[in-house]
């Protein structure tokens, strides 16, 4: 048996960016950005922020590209994979891409936490689901709590 999964809470790097295929299915791309708080060797708090290229496809892909905006917190569920390519200036490089299974929007509209203002339908939304789901994702977590046992 084998598993590849990640969970990423983030924020959006990027507008979503929809594109069809030539048979007509709705891809969407975003960047993502999740940030990790600690403290260095001196006691003051650093942050370290990874970046992933997020690609939805077909229904979920629509729901991105229609409730996702550049800032907005997001939780992802997906598959890691990684690209190596070369950039313009001719530097090898690796890309951190997630196929999402799963996309939840944790800000509404004007940018506060989940609730007031996001549409049930806009909340959260899976792969392979006939409609969007209502459920929705952890919040993120203060570096300065301990958290005893994972949300989810």
């Amino acid at each position: 048996m084998s598993l590849n999964q990640i969970l990423l809470i983030g924020r959006a790097g990027t507008d979503p960016e929809m594109r069809y295929t030539p048979s007509g299915t709705p891809v969407t791309n975003f960047r993502l950005a999740v940030s990790n708080s600690r403290r260095d060797s001196n006691g003051e708090w650093t942050e370290d922020t990874e970046w992933f290229t997020v690609t939805a496809w077909e229904r979920q892909a629509e729901s991105v590209n229609q409730y996702l905006a550049k800032g907005r917190r997001v939780f992802v569920d997906g598959r890691l994979s990684t690209r190596q390519y070369t950039s313009n200036s001719g530097e090898a490089r690796t890309s951190l891409e997630v196929r999402a299974f799963k996309v939840v929007f944790l800000d509404a509209p004007g940018g506060e936490s989940t609730g007031a203002g996001v549409p049930p339908e806009a909340q959260s939304y899976s792969a392979g689901s006939a409609a969007p789901q209502g459920s929705q994702a952890p919040a993120d977590n203060n570096p300065s709590e301990d958290v005893e046992e994972l949300p989810w």
